[in-house]
């Protein structure tokens, strides 16, 4: 098994990424600098590929015989045992001095290397992370390891940086053809129990966010009133339900951008949105005697192309009459709107009453685990020989495209990773149609799925000849 070493001075982020490939928190986390100071090992998962991960200390100069110089002997053997090396930068504090002299140091140990520049969330975080252009490292993968953003584009990297690895991953989806290796159809989750659920409660303004969470909450804890506009900053609670630790964030009311001029009101928005972007799962709150108007709609596909869990609540329902007609409507209607998070969640509350609070937690609960959801490859490439044999894919300039196999490459939203050839020509109404029997098959209603497509050689070729 290959082993990658992640190298950078101190407070970048190492532990962090550390953490997120082994699936646990075996390093200690901190923003103090210098937390970790031996390496530690540990057995990384990124999608289908597997490989070793050294965490170690940050880089920094020092005598031979003080800590400083120890830890960084514990760095040196860590590059030396290393097959490639993950370097990585703080794409929010930009290129400093040290980066470039241990991109220097790197560079004369002359193993594959892909830079990482971290932290790069944001608008500042993206400038940095161009700014790592300069290090002559080749090009930067500009990645969240704290949020979970970039792998993606850190999978491409592996692969392409270690080709036995993403040969190893082939080889190993290849065998899934042979009946004896379905054994193992366990589906998984990246689901931490003992970690709070981040909430995000968002809509227009005056729609009942805080009075909907003092109702939760059973307190008055949050300012409300018939002003529009009354809270401002995003403001976060916790509070536990079922033995589940949970934390919400009341928001600011969000209109329009062309409605809003007031700069106070222009900050709390942006703060609103950054509570929603950074959510796990986010509630749109909409007024069920003025549903689905515009801004509704523009919200809800926000939260869709960040990758959130969405749940549709449907506040002030004891001014609805006629309730299980009206409710039938109002599904009836997110269905046509939302198609792309079809069976998107819809549930009927009122802040002022009470009324349907235990049936929004239960939602929110069981619509965050279907967005950690992980679904074996086994099943999967079961799943997909039948949708091919049910319907293949169209001949694109007398040539058919050929779909070999697909995998999950992560949760949070379920991303799934579809390996063939032409799959740059796959027109996108088959990859709706990909799309909507995973959805069907693998029960994901209403939340966002991901499907990217990579074109290889046949994985099969070498083993037919093989066999021949």
């Amino acid at each position: 098994m290959a082993t990658i070493a992640i190298i950078g001075r101190p407070n970048v982020g190492k532990s962090t990424l550390f953490n997120r490939l082994v699936g646990k928190k075996l390093a200690l986390v901190d923003d103090q600098p210098g937390v970790t100071r031996d390496r530690r090992e540990g057995e990384a998962k990124l999608g289908d590929l597997s490989f070793t991960i050294i965490d170690t200390a940050g880089l920094e100069e020092g005598e031979a015989q003080s800590l400083a110089g120890r830890m960084r002997a514990q760095t040196e053997a860590a590059i030396n045992e290393a097959d490639a090396i993950f370097f990585m930068v703080d794409a929010r504090a930009g290129i400093m001095p040290d980066d470039r002299f241990f991109a220097n140091l790197l560079r004369r140990a002359d193993k594959p290397l892909i830079l990482i520049a971290n932290k790069a969330e944001g608008r500042t975080g993206q400038s940095g992370a161009l700014e790592a252009f300069d290090l002559g490292l080749g090009e930067p993968v500009p990645l969240s390891a704290e949020h979970g953003d970039g792998f993606a584009d850190l999978y491409a990297a592996v692969s392409e940086a270690l080709p036995e690895v993403a040969e190893a991953a082939v080889n190993e989806t290849d065998e899934l053809a042979e009946p004896k290796t379905f054994a193992d159809d366990e589906d998984g989750t990246e689901l931490d129990p003992a970690k709070p659920l981040r909430i995000a409660v968002i809509g227009r303004p005056n729609a009942g966010k805080s009075t909907l969470l003092n109702r939760i909450l059973g307190e008055d804890r949050l300012l409300t009133g018939p002003e529009a506009g009354i809270t401002r900053d995003a403001i976060s609670v916790d509070f536990t339900w079922k033995d589940r630790k949970l934390k919400m964030f009341d928001t600011a009311g969000l209109r329009r951008r062309a409605r809003v001029e007031d700069k106070l009101e222009k900050l709390a928005g942006a703060d609103g949105l950054r509570a929603a972007k950074f959510a796990e799962v986010v509630v749109l709150l909409i007024d069920a005697t003025i549903p689905f108007e515009k801004q509704d709609l523009t919200l809800a596909d926000l939260i869709i192309r960040e990758g959130r869990a969405l749940v549709i609540a449907l506040n002030k329902w004891d001014l609805v009459e006629e309730r299980g007609a009206k409710l039938r409507e109002l599904r009836e209607e997110a269905a046509q709107l939302l198609p792309q998070v079809k069976g998107v969640p819809v549930v009927p509350v009122s802040g002022a009453t009470g009324h349907g609070i235990p049936d929004l937690l239960e939602t929110i609960l069981r619509i965050h685990e279907i967005w950690n959801k992980r679904i074996a490859t086994a099943k999967l490439n079961r799943w997909l020989a039948t949708a091919l044999e049910t319907s293949p894919p169209p001949a694109v300039s007398g040539r058919r495209i050929k779909i070999r196999y697909i995998t999950q490459l992560r949760a949070r939203p379920p991303y799934f990773v579809v390996f063939g050839n032409q799959l740059e020509r796959l027109p996108e109404s088959y990859r709706r149609f990909l799309l909507n029997g995973l959805r069907q098959t693998f029960d994901l209603p209403g939340v966002p799925l991901r499907l990217s497509t990579k074109t290889s050689e046949n994985p099969y070729a070498g083993q037919r000849s093989k066999r021949g």
